[in-house]
């Protein structure tokens, strides 16, 4: 495989405005990378650097202003010959770790996706006869300076001005999740290539082709070094409500209505054994009280979940969280396709190219047991 041929190699561009290839100085420096995307807490960075003291007895890496709060970070890899961003993020933090002995001093920079600089100031604002969805375009719009292309799915309810008009109480990014959380959505923000990024609210995406097969009791095949699997049928849950038919004035208790995970990943799911109450459905217009079931549904956990860590050499690819990616030789109940909630990527230097390690443990998830298709993506 051309990727255990090559090896890893990393790409580091820093700058204030513009990220530009790190200086040779850093990169030297460089000990320790580890990226987190997927997160339920947006995605996130660690770089770990050795500290030396220059002739002024001073650190001299943490005198350059490289790492100045808000420096955007952009941390890709390439696996074989195409290069793949990883992160594009903001520094927001630096912690120093001095040591009594030459050499054992380090900076670590911890810094979070593009997506921190929707969260840095509260407002108050009204959007009067607006649909969520054009509401978080407005509001991705005023972010293009961080390269955000947005991918909004459409909403149809349309508050009406007399009934009821949404309101922003908190940062940007509280907004637009609280949003995405109402309509059952998520929101993200995960890199194209290098300074371009796509914010996306809708739908988990369990669309297009999955990522090649994690793999485990297959011989030259395998490239799963560890994973563990977990039932909990107490996880997904229905909802019960009603709301008042506008004219008659009757009260209609709001069907069951399914979620908007789809397609399906398992050929048995898992049957809600619990149900949530709805609690403020009557007041509310017959859309939008669907809506708010079928957000409900849709936020619940998933039954079947895992977690593991990968070979990355063996496998030869970037796990991508929030895509599909299929798992066999682990038998017919828990193989196929699972979504992928995260990925931690976590790469220590060597002093050559080939002393390099790159480690990725991984989260995964779907409705239930039992395989759809009968082979996966190799």
């Amino acid at each position: 495989m051309l990727a255990s041929i090559l090896g890893v190699r990393l790409v580091l561009w820093m700058g204030k405005t513009v990220p530009h290839p790190a200086s040779a100085e850093v990169l030297d420096s460089l000990l320790k990378v580890e990226v987190t995307s997927g997160d339920e807490k947006g995605d996130g960075f660690q770089l770990t650097f050795g500290l030396g003291k220059d002739k002024s007895m001073d650190y001299g890496l943490l005198q350059s202003g490289v790492f100045e709060p808000f420096t955007r970070v952009i941390i890709g890899v390439i696996l074989g010959v195409t290069p793949e961003v990883l992160i594009d993020a903001v520094v927001a933090h630096h912690q120093i770790l001095p040591g009594n002995e030459p050499g054992t001093s380090e900076l670590v920079i911890t810094g979070k996706d593009v997506s921190q600089m929707l969260d840095l100031e509260e407002k108050n604002e009204k959007y009067e006869n607006q649909p969520d969805s054009l509401i978080v375009m407005q509001l991705i719009g005023s972010y293009m300076q961080y390269g955000l292309v947005p991918e909004v799915t459409p909403t149809t309810d349309v508050p009406i001005m007399i009934e009821r008009i949404p309101r922003q109480h908190e940062t940007d990014l509280k907004f637009i999740k609280r949003m995405a959380k109402r309509n059952g959505f998520v929101f993200y923000i995960e890199p194209l290539t290098f300074g371009v990024n796509t914010a996306y609210w809708g739908p988990e995406n369990r669309l297009g082709v999955p990522q090649p097969a994690l793999t485990m009791n297959m011989s030259s095949w395998t490239n799963v070094t560890a994973l563990r699997l977990s039932h909990d049928a107490l996880s997904p849950v229905g909802a019960k409500g009603t709301f008042v038919e506008p004219i008659t004035k009757i009260s209609i208790p709001i069907p069951s209505l399914p979620s908007l995970r789809v397609p399906p990943l398992a050929a048995n799911s898992v049957d809600a054994k619990r149900a949530l109450i709805l609690r403020n459905t009557a007041n509310e217009n017959p859309v939008k009280a669907a809506t708010n079931a079928v957000a409900t549904v849709t936020c619940a956990p998933e039954a079947v979940t895992g977690e593991g860590e990968l070979d990355t050499l063996s496998y030869g690819y970037v796990l991508r969280a929030r895509k599909l990616v299929g798992v066999r030789g682990i038998g017919t109940s828990y193989s196929g396709n699972y979504y992928v909630r995260s990925v931690k990527h976590t790469i220590e230097i060597g002093n050559s190219q080939k002393s390099t390690t790159y480690k990725q443990k991984f989260k995964i998830s779907r409705e239930g047991t039992g395989i759809l298709l009968p082979v996966v993506r190799p």
